[in-house]
C-alpha cells in the first residue's frame, strides 16, 4: 500500500516542527507539505492531493472547520484535528474527522489516530477497488448489479456463461465455453473464439477473475486457455509442455505454470 500523502497545517511553527519530527517515525505517512494557514492549506490540498491533513483548529483568518467546509467533496482528505482546546471535539466529529488530538500531542494519542487513518484508508481503497471491479463485470456480463455484487464477494457458485467484447459501436456477447484461448498485448485482451478474434480492454487479472478457473488455466504470465478446448499435451524433453488445442492451435506452457497442466495431463490420461 502507497504512503498516505501527509499535509501538516498549523499558525505555529514550532508545532508544525514538533508534528514533522513525530510524523518522520511513521514510515505509513509521506509528508507532503506544511501550511502556517488555512488558505495555504486550500492551495496545497488542490496541488498536492494528500490523503490526510494533521490540522490546526484556532489559526487567524481561517479557522480548520472554514479549511473543511471549503474543501471539494472529490478532493476531500481524511483529517485529524490537533489543538490546545477541547470544546471543539464534538464539532470536529460532525464533520467526520478521523480524530481529535489536544495539545500538547501524547505520543499514543497520535499513533492512535494515525492507525485509525490508514484503517479508514485501507477501507475507503478495498470500496473503490470493489466498485471498480463490479463496474467492469457488469459491462462485460451485461448481469444485474445484485448478482455482479454477489460475484465480486465470491459468494456465487456459478460463473458469468457470456462476457461482452466491445468493438467500436457494436457489442459482440461471447459465449465462454466457445473461447478456446486467451493472450495479453499491452493494455489489450485477445480473446480467441474458433477462427475469430476479439479484442477488449482489460488486464489479465481482471478478465481472471470472470472465469470459471476449474476451466481456464493460465499457461503463461500472459496466456490464458480453456482446458475444455485441449486436443493434446506433449510433454517435451525440457521438462516443458506443448499444448494443442482445438483449430491445431499449439501454444507452449512456460515452467512457472506447467504443474498445473502436469495434472491436467494426468487426469486426461487416466
Amino acid at each position: 500500500m502507497p504512503a498516505l500523502r501527509t499535509l501538516i497545517v498549523d499558525d505555529e511553527s514550532l508545532a508544525r516542527r514538533g508534528l514533522r519530527l513525530r510524523l518522520l517515525e511513521y514510515a505509513e505517512l509521506e509528508i507532503v507539505g506544511e501550511c502556517s494557514n488555512g488558505l495555504e492549506a486550500l492551495q496545497q490540498v488542490a496541488e498536492q492531493q494528500p490523503n490526510l491533513i494533521l490540522l490546526d483548529i484556532q489559526m487567524p483568518g481561517m479557522d480548520g472547520f472554514d479549511v473543511v467546509r471549503r474543501l471539494q467533496a472529490d478532493t476531500m482528505p481524511m483529517v485529524i484535528f490537533v489543538t490546545a482546546f477541547d470544546e471543539y471535539a464534538i464539532a470536529a466529529f460532525d464533520i467526520n474527522a478521523v480524530d481529535y488530538i489536544l495539545k500538547p500531542v501524547d505520543e499514543e494519542r497520535l499513533a492512535a489516530a494515525i492507525q485509525r487513518a490508514l484503517q479508514q484508508h485501507d477501507q475507503q481503497t478495498l470500496a473503490v477497488q470493489k466498485q471498480k471491479l463490479v463496474e467492469l463485470i457488469m459491462n462485460m456480463t451485461g448481469a444485474d448489479a445484485g448478482k455482479v455484487d454477489a460475484l465480486a464477494e465470491g459468494e456465487l457458485s456459478d460463473w458469468p456463461s457470456t462476457i461482452n467484447i466491445r468493438d467500436g459501436d457494436e457489442v459482440h456477447r461471447v459465449d465462454v465455453t466457445e473461447i478456446d484461448w486467451i493472450d495479453a498485448a499491452g493494455d489489450y485482451m485477445c480473446v480467441h473464439v474458433g477462427e475469430q478474434t476479439h479484442i477488449m480492454r482489460s488486464t489479465m487479472k481482471q478478465l481472471e477473475s470472470l472465469l470459471n478457473p476449474e476451466h481456464f488455466v493460465r499457461v503463461h504470465r500472459s496466456t490464458m486457455v480453456n482446458s475444455d478446448r485441449i486436443r493434446h499435451y506433449r510433454h517435451l524433453s525440457n521438462g516443458e509442455y506443448l499444448l494443442t488445442l482445438e483449430g491445431d492451435t499449439q501454444i507452449k506452457v512456460s515452467r512457472s505454470y506447467r504443474d498445473r497442466i502436469k495434472n491436467l495431463a494426468r487426469q486426461a490420461a487416466g
